[in-house]
């Protein structure tokens, strides 16, 4: 068996679901154990980062001879759940497509990576090439988070699955919580109860309508527009009392240069409009995690090197866009690396039925490596 599809095997063959998706699930050391093994026996200098007890990054390191600039690779080790399928961790080959839990997403990027690094060591490279190997990218991304803060690169690959495309922006988001103030009383006395129920019913028209204006505005010729949408909704105690309290759960897609500060203004906003229409409307606005959008210009030197690697290997012209998703893409990006996704071809991230197409996972490790040697050179 060629070796990139054994190494992909073996990646897909190990249970690395997300223990803050599952509880329980086992989490990411024993992938990062074998890829930290897998990478010493190739000659690179490895390193372990935790930024969660007994829940590793992996980071392998081909040191170029001095001078280069330096290429950073990088892919997440955790998957979701399995819930639903009958083999998760027994990968199977059917006509050059390969099944199983995180094939797609994204243990085939993981792998193109790692063959693409041990490759770029027998180059002698004049710039560093890094691989990091991270946790929690499915959950909150704390692994390129950590690694982030410890590493220096002046371009950067996440080989997440793009359909071999190049990916030079996707979305952030915001999280936040609206909360309405009633006032409790038996249902007997709509005299004395105040039903924050119905109030927060004002709120969801609210936010329906925000959503509309900003998708009938698209304002990003890749990235379209931002978006808002109610997630969760509790509220209330029993059917025979006027609620006290009802909270939605809210995520707001934003663009780049949409910040959380104007997310928050902006429901901040709604909630002072409906108290003047409704002086017994009592709201508040709670602002929770956020993760950045990503752009890199088009004129990087990161995207002039995959550009020139994607015409020697591609029988296509190389596609560019963006992705409406988070991506790790943004940490890094944040940490002023300018970084791009492109990866393999597949299907079913997150399915039932998961896999990833074998050729194009050769082609990413092809032009991974291609892009290391002239970028690094």
């Amino acid at each position: 068996m060629d070796e990139l599809n054994q190494l992909l095997m073996d990646l897909v063959g190990i249970n690395s679901i997300n223990p803050d998706l599952v509880p329980g699930a086992p989490g990411e050391a024993e992938i990062a154990n074998f890829i930290a093994h897998w990478l010493e026996g190739h000659g690179m200098e490895v390193q372990l980062i935790q930024s969660v007890k007994g829940r590793p990054s992996v980071v392998g390191i081909a040191h170029g001879t001095g001078g280069g600039k330096t290429l950073l690779l990088n892919g997440h080790m955790d998957t979701v759940g399995v819930e639903g399928m009958l083999h998760p961790f027994e990968p199977s080959i059917r006509e050059d497509r390969l099944y199983g839990r995180g094939a797609y997403d994204m243990k085939g990027g993981v792998a193109a990576c790692m063959a693409a690094l041990a490759a770029a060591k027998k180059q002698h490279l004049r710039g560093d090439v890094i691989f990091t190997a991270v946790m929690d990218e499915e959950y909150a991304g704390l692994g390129t988070m950590s690694v982030a803060d410890k590493l220096h690169a002046d371009g950067a690959i996440v080989a997440e699955f793009t359909e071999l495309q190049l990916i030079l922006a996707h979305k952030g988001f915001v999280w936040l919580e609206v909360e309405t103030v009633g006032r409790a009383a038996h249902g007997s006395r709509p005299d004395l109860g105040v039903d924050a129920i119905a109030k927060m019913g004002k709120v969801l028209v609210g936010l329906e309508g925000l959503d509309q204006e900003l998708r009938s505005h698209p304002t990003h010729p890749r990235l379209a527009s931002g978006s808002l949408h109610a997630s969760l909704i509790k509220g209330g105690q029993e059917l025979s009392s006027y609620p006290e309290h009802c909270i939605v759960s809210v995520e707001r897609r934003t663009l780049p240069g949409e910040t959380p500060e104007k997310v928050e203004a902006e429901l901040q906003g709604l909630l002072e409009r409906l108290q003047r229409s409704d002086p017994s409307f009592q709201g508040v606005v709670r602002r929770g995690i956020d993760r950045p959008p990503m752009e890199t210009p088009e004129d990087a030197p990161i995207v002039t090197a995959i550009k020139k690697a994607a015409a020697k290997s591609l029988p296509q012209p190389l596609q560019i866009s963006g992705v409406p998703f988070w991506t790790d893409a943004a940490t890094l990006w944040a940490q002023g690396i300018p970084t791009v996704l492109f990866g393999p071809g597949g299907g079913g991230a997150h399915a039932v039925e998961e896999w990833v197409d074998l050729p194009s996972v050769k082609s990413c490790a092809e032009i991974y490596l291609a892009t290391a040697v002239d970028f690094c050179k």
